[in-house]
């Protein structure tokens, strides 16, 4: 099989108005994208459509702190099935609230995206998917089909001191169902996330490892960009596409 590679638009930082058709030259089509309004969907999907674009995930919200939050999760199912996708990006924070209580609310959530073929992907922040033991500690908790890990190569160097991020990641390994490809140079909250192969994450070995797992994607690059550069359009251009011939060169891409 072949893995898929998506992008998230945001990656262009403030030039994301050339991302579809950049995105198209290079050959990559699928997208991870905010979540539209209802009354949006079409107008999306119209302007994805000229370049050959997908939707593979969308990004929406998940507040564990409201006793409600699943009710919200039948509409949210429905406008990402319109767009056609199944896998909703979401960053949950607990805070103080009792983890059982946490664990059931996401579960109850993970029952709503089920009927619909959907799965909610955790990002890879504090405090719920800190790294892989805390990932792997919230997916036993949730345990839910439904509810998973979305995977950020780079996040795990930035919210963990003295980490190995292969390591991490194998402690989570069955519950990943979407990953975020960013490079980072290890530093502990440190903003630096240049091309994908100029940092020191081990891209190989995330693929190897996950693609044993039987997983092939979404892969989506997601480059933040490094704290106090001067971006011009043409540099954010160069980085997508410098990251694009990187994962050719490593044989990931057809």
């Amino acid at each position: 099989m072949q893995n898929i590679l998506a992008c998230r638009p945001a990656s262009y930082r403030q030039y994301q108005q050339i991302a579809y058709a950049h995105l198209a030259e290079l050959g990559v089509h699928h997208l991870e994208i905010p979540l539209p309004p209802a009354d949006q969907i079409q107008a999306t999907l119209d302007a994805l459509k000229p370049y050959g674009h997908r939707v593979s995930s969308v990004q929406a919200s998940l507040d564990v702190h409201d006793p409600e939050v699943a009710k919200q999760y039948g509409e949210i199912c429905e406008r990402t099935r319109a767009l056609g996708a199944r896998l909703i990006f979401v960053s949950v924070r607990a805070g103080e609230l009792d983890r059982r209580t946490v664990y059931q609310r996401l579960r109850a959530v993970g029952d709503v995206c089920a009927r619909y073929h959907c799965t909610v992907v955790m990002e890879t922040h504090p405090d719920l998917i800190t790294n892989g033991e805390v990932a792997r500690q919230t997916m036993e908790g949730v345990n839910h089909p439904n509810i998973r890990v979305n995977w950020d190569t780079a996040n795990v160097y930035y919210y963990n001191q003295n980490v190995d991020g292969i390591e991490e990641m194998k402690k989570c390994l069955e519950y990943i169902a979407a990953v975020h490809l960013k490079d980072t140079n290890g530093g502990y909250r440190t903003w630096y996330f240049p091309a994908l192969g100029e940092g020191i994450v081990d891209f190989p070995q995330v693929f190897r490892l996950l693609n044993a797992r039987g997983f092939y994607g979404p892969f989506t690059m997601e480059l933040e960009g490094i704290e106090g550069e001067n971006l011009t359009e043409e540099g954010a251009k160069e980085r997508v596409a410098a990251s694009v011939r990187y994962l050719r060169s490593i044989g990931v891409l057809g």
